[in-house]
């Protein structure tokens, strides 16, 4: 006879539970209400992780708002205008192309280890592999700020066209490829391939510091190469002209707007919260991963700006608000690779570590006569290839096995004890990006280069961009009523010794 110590709600062993003539009937009704209310708190379980997906996708999304007003705050006034229509661009051709192409590339498996080979169009989709229209909407947000990194270390001299041609391929082919390879189940490096590991471990990109900042990065070092310097960057004798952005303000509205955004780059990269560690009714589960992973992007932000304000300090005498935005988006560039797999006070090395690698590479840009207006090249490529390789070293061993599930002994931190494998697997990561995307986007540049599709001309440089390509400068300004009032004061410049007041009329 059943006890209900031994009960698995089946029928027949309540109705002996029961007992009576009609236990059999009442033992179906309960189990038909028990199996209901199972199979609408999976139903809620699954709305709760896409609200959590979709809110996430939201957040990355609203980070091209932070690039636009970032690069525009950064440009000379007379090219605002260009910037933010590129920005628009990015995300519009982006959305297309990564419909038709990128995430079948990056995600329609089952395929091979090189690249994707369904859901062109979103065909299939939903899938029973758990792939859902939210899937798509927050990748297409991360394919788009690959993109937008891009832009930034070509502006103020590039042709209109080339962003089309540069953004369409980008986030169509080769960032997918990229993604494919570190984040689907069917990568050849990916962590989440648990039948074939790189290393026995897979690469541990979590969010993306190689497969969305260095992507970005290395694609904008060859733009800015090919096209070279913009006029009066450096002079005749070699020397450094800083060309500054026309507002600190939008810089800083970026910063912020930026930093938002990153809450739903990192802890959104989960794809879902609702998953406890261990058994049911713990306090402890995916959801506190999460948290933890917002507080190590924080830590990592907040030391790298704070190291880049009294590092500048020393270097240059100034505190300059530019320069500490740009270490506090390096340090979020760094850290998010590894956001989910560290300890808060290892977030704060990254994020130290990361300004000093900033600092270094701009300085290195600089005599080696590189101009990258946004930084974009130094900050996404120099402090990504950081961040992976810190991961690499701090990865602590409950962590990754909670993250990545599936796999017993899997490697971990050099530092935290786990041994090499790791390192080894991240530095193959680190040299494939950069060959990936300089075969890739390196002859794409010199080719629109050779057709004089990339650089615009000298005098429409000189003049600004938004005056010659489109239709006006950005800042301009006339009511219609200007145009008919005639003007009421008139104002000359008075030297201190002049003896005639100023007149009006």
């Amino acid at each position: 006879m059943a006890t209900w110590a031994t009960l698995d709600c089946s029928a027949t062993q309540l109705a002996d539970l029961l007992g009576g003539p009609n236990s059999t009937g009442a033992a179906n009704f309960i189990c038909n209400q028990i199996a209901g209310v199972s199979s609408k708190l999976s139903d809620t379980a699954y709305a709760v992780d896409t609200t959590f997906l979709l809110f996430s996708a939201y957040l990355v999304f609203s980070m091209q708002l932070g690039f636009a007003m970032l690069c525009a705050g950064s440009v000379r006034a007379k090219n605002t205008m260009n910037i933010m229509l590129t920005n628009v661009l990015d995300a519009a051709a982006g959305g297309l192309f990564y419909y038709l192409f990128g995430f079948a590339f990056a995600f329609g498996g089952p395929s091979n280890g090189f690249i994707g080979k369904h859901f062109f169009g979103l065909k299939e989709v939903p899938s029973n592999t758990g792939f859902d229209y939210s899937h798509f909407l927050y990748q297409w947000a991360f394919a788009i700020a690959a993109a937008g990194i891009t832009s930034g270390s070509i502006a103020e001299r590039t042709q209109f066209v080339a962003y089309l041609i540069y953004s369409s391929f980008l986030t169509g082919f080769v960032y997918p490829v990229v993604a494919h390879w570190f984040w689907s189940v069917d990568g050849w490096a990916s962590a989440l391939n648990t039948g074939n590991l790189l290393f026995g471990t897979g690469v541990i990109d979590f969010a993306g510091s190689g497969v969305v900042h260095m992507v970005g990065g290395i694609a904008g070092l060859w733009g800015a190469f090919i096209e070279g310097p913009r006029i009066g960057r450096f002079d005749h004798s070699g020397r450094a002209v800083a060309l500054r952005g026309h507002s600190a303000s939008l810089v800083v509205l970026g910063t912020f707007l930026l930093w938002f955004g990153w809450y739903g780059f990192n802890p959104g990269s989960f794809n879902k919260i609702l998953s406890p560690y261990g058994s049911s009714g713990s306090y402890y589960g995916m959801w506190s991963a999460v948290g933890r992973t917002a507080v190590t992007t924080t830590l990592a932000g907040c030391t790298a700006a704070l190291t880049t304000l009294f590092g500048k300090r020393i270097l240059s005498g100034h505190w300059n608000v530019t320069d500490v935005c740009n270490g506090l988006l390096g340090g979020f560039a760094a850290i998010t690779a590894g956001c989910s797999v560290v300890e808060p006070w290892a977030a704060i090395v990254c994020g130290f570590v990361a300004a000093i690698v900033l600092i270094s590479c701009n300085k290195l840009a600089e005599k080696l006569k590189f101009d990258d207006p946004l930084e974009a090249a130094q900050l996404h490529g120099g402090c990504g290839a950081w961040g992976i390789i810190f991961t690499a070293l701090f990865a602590r061993e409950k962590y990754v096995n909670e993250v990545y599930p599936g796999k017993e002994g899997r490697p971990y931190g050099l530092f935290m004890g786990g041994g090499g494998k790791l390192l080894g697997a991240h530095l193959i990561q680190i040299v494939v990006i950069i060959g990936w995307v300089s075969a890739t986007m390196g002859p794409l540049f010199f080719v629109l280069h050779k057709l004089k599709l990339l650089r615009i001309s000298a005098e429409d440089e000189m003049a600004g961009m938004d005056l010659t390509r489109h239709g006006g400068f950005a800042y301009v300004y006339h009511d219609d009523e200007d145009a008919q009032k005639p003007s009421v004061i008139q104002l000359r410049k008075v030297e201190p010794n002049a003896s005639t007041p100023p007149t009006s009329v």
